[in-house]
């Protein structure tokens, strides 16, 4: 069953992310690395920031552990989901009203020109929030029931959207060009919503809205554990997303090199660490509660071992080859030879970091199916802390491709950290005994 959802997990990445570089391509192409590519990144950036965080991430995480142990799961998960399903909505509508102050915050150092040209970007690109979170709670949903395939595969309906936006805005304005990818966001993340909830109807889940009284108990604990969470699973976003923020003050075409070289970077991330943790999470989150701890341990141990040769081979083909990858992907139209020097340089940075990032997830799960997002939360903060020291300190000698090699240095503090929480005598009699 594991390495079936695994497969699932990694082939609708995989497919999704063959469509997001083709849509890399086309903005790379119709767009370049500057000033329009800059906001449109950065604009984009927020909600998907929020929602790796607080949706894909968080939620899940506390989500289903609270799910399997709740007694009353029909009640427990609609007010969970009309609760923050309002709240996520209220905060788009204030992001809109507030859409010059949010991108001044999160571009500081924009001209005051460039601001106004990103705050209607900022406004349109938010409401993608409230729509994948209905997604991720579905996808929850179905998760549980171990079925992978809907939410592995409907992924590649954003970069269909935006693919179609390209094609239709390229030969037009590149300011224009901007808004008509905004909303190719939101009507990806509109086909989403339709295709999981045909798979939640054919897998009898939609009894949801029914009530029945008793006490708030179970959501105060998904609440907590939710809250912890939220801190627990941003370290590697948040760390890009310092990246873009300090990057807003070094030349034009910075925040793109980082976007376009953290896009290659995230490919055998996702494919493997983040498919298997998906695949794996809910297994192990079962087994913690029927206290099947040694079950537990086995499945940990069979992911680790083959997740750690599938990074290590694809970390040492990446730094080989960064040159040629970009120029693969990118290079062509208003792309530059200069611009793939550049993000080629800023890819190494990164793929330095992918087996620490990488592991971390499968090790961070432990403490999530034990309901410790809270102790999660202090590592990742932790880490998060060394990587705007690192930041900062290489940020002026390197320029971005210091920044990235700072989020890899948080990566190895990340990793460390994890694997003490989770116990080093465990980690090594694990590896040790014959499961």
């Amino acid at each position: 069953m594991l390495k079936r959802a695994i497969f699932t997990n990694s082939s609708g990445i995989l497919v999704s992310r063959i469509l997001g570089f083709v849509r890399d391509l086309l903005t790379a192409s119709v767009l370049g690395a500057n000033i329009y590519s800059d906001i449109f990144f950065i604009a984009f950036k927020l909600p998907n920031l929020f929602r790796s965080i607080f949706a894909d991430g968080a939620f899940t995480q506390a989500f289903i552990p609270s799910y399997a142990k709740s007694k009353h799961k029909i009640r427990f998960s609609s007010v969970i989901f009309l609760q923050l399903f309002g709240f996520l909505i209220i905060l788009s509508l204030l992001v809109t009203l507030f859409s010059h102050i949010v991108a001044k915050a999160f571009a500081i150092g924009f001209s005051k020109e460039t601001v106004d040209l990103a705050a209607p970007l900022f406004a349109i690109n938010f409401y993608y929030l409230p729509i994948i979170f209905t997604v991720t709670f579905m996808a929850a949903l179905l998760q549980y029931k171990h079925h992978f395939a809907t939410s592995a595969y409907s992924t590649a309906l954003l970069n269909l959207g935006m693919i179609s936006a390209l094609l239709i805005s390229q030969n037009m304005d590149k300011y224009e060009i901007t808004f008509y990818l905004s909303y190719g966001v939101i009507i990806g993340g509109f086909l989403q919503i339709i295709v999981h909830l045909i798979a939640v109807k054919r897998a009898n889940l939609c009894k949801i809205f029914r009530f029945k009284k008793h006490k708030k108990k179970e959501e105060n604990r998904f609440y907590k554990n939710f809250f912890s969470a939220t801190l627990g699973s941003s370290t590697m976003h948040l760390s890009a997303f310092i990246d873009t923020w300090l990057a807003s003050f070094l030349i034009s075409g910075s925040i793109s090199y980082l976007y376009y070289a953290n896009r290659v970077f995230q490919l055998p991330l996702a494919i493997f660490a983040i498919a298997t943790s998906i695949a794996l999470f809910p297994m192990v989150a079962r087994a913690i509660k029927n206290k099947e701890e040694y079950k537990a341990l086995a499945l940990m141990k069979k992911s680790s071992i083959i997740l750690f040769a599938v990074l290590s081979v694809s970390m040492l083909i990446g730094i080989v080859f960064d040159e040629f990858i970009v120029k693969l992907l990118f290079e062509r139209g208003a792309f530059t030879q200069e611009d793939t020097i550049n993000t080629a340089l800023i890819l190494t940075m990164y793929l330095i970091g992918l087996l620490p990032f990488g592991l971390a997830k499968i090790f961070s799960l432990w403490l999530y199916a034990n309901e410790q997002q809270f102790l999660s939360a202090k590592i990742s903060m932790k880490s998060l802390a060394w990587n705007i020291v690192f930041s900062l300190i290489l940020i002026k000698p390197f320029g971005a491709a210091g920044l990235a090699f700072a989020s890899t240095l948080s990566g190895f503090i990340l990793f460390y950290l994890t694997i003490k929480a989770f116990g080093f005598d465990k980690f090594i009699k694990m590896f040790k005994s014959k499961v």
